[in-house]
């Protein structure tokens, strides 16, 4: 796992030598320059100076796309939730997110600083690097996504893991990964001593205001209470 290859980063930083990062996963067939215009929406004057990092996912064939081959952190082989994410690219992405981290620790951010955060496939590597650190984050933001492999990460799941505030957030419309799947992973990571911050919006598989605002919120707290 130490040895996972540095994958490709868009950056942004909100002001001179920042003191915290926020390491963002985008979608499926995204890239990292798929969240960087969130950036202006979201920050707030009163924050610290932040690096916002935007790492692309590796290219590979996706199952569900006729294998046409994409920017994916794992392949799709079902749209059923359950069965839907390939354990083997679910782990090499948390070690490719890992190496991240590392590098962030490198460049004087310790994980205590870091946020790390993600959208629909972002969010369900997110979801399953958080439930295996050992050194807990500042927090997750796992956004329009669920918790792949839940039974195996219920068994993986380390004693530091569920201190780690967690905001999720799910359109009531989502055709894409419904709300009830996102609903019911939120319970399964309740269930597994998490405390999160869970809010519904009426909208589909996307972003919106007033989850910006409230993840806005959500951050300035975390912000306030290192």
């Amino acid at each position: 796992m130490d040895n996972a290859e540095l994958l490709e980063t868009v950056e942004h930083e909100t002001g001179p030598s920042p003191a915290w990062s926020v390491l963002w996963l985008h979608g499926l067939g995204a890239d990292g320059n798929d969240f960087a215009p969130i950036v202006p929406e979201l920050v707030r004057p009163d924050w610290p100076a932040l690096r916002f990092v935007f790492p692309h996912a590796p290219v590979r064939p996706v199952t569900i796309n006729n294998g046409v081959p994409m920017r994916a952190w794992y392949d799709i082989r079902d749209m059923n939730l359950a069965q839907r994410a390939d354990e083997g690219g679910v782990d090499a992405s948390v070690a490719q997110v890992e190496a991240l981290i590392a590098r962030e620790a490198a460049r004087g951010v310790p994980a205590s600083r870091l946020l790390l955060a993600g959208f629909s496939q972002g969010g369900a590597v997110t979801l399953a690097a958080g439930m295996r650190r050992e050194t807990p984050l500042a927090g997750l933001i796992a956004l329009s996504t669920y918790l792949p492999m839940p039974e195996r990460l219920a068994r993986e799941v380390t004693a530091a893991a569920p201190s780690q505030p967690l905001f999720m957030a799910h359109g009531q419309f989502d055709p894409v990964v419904p709300y009830a799947g996102g609903d019911a992973s939120a319970r399964a990571l309740r269930g597994l001593g998490f405390d999160i911050d869970w809010h519904a919006y009426p909208m589909a598989h996307q972003v919106c205001g007033e989850e910006i605002r409230d993840l806005g919120d959500w951050m300035g707290a975390r912000f306030a209470a290192a």
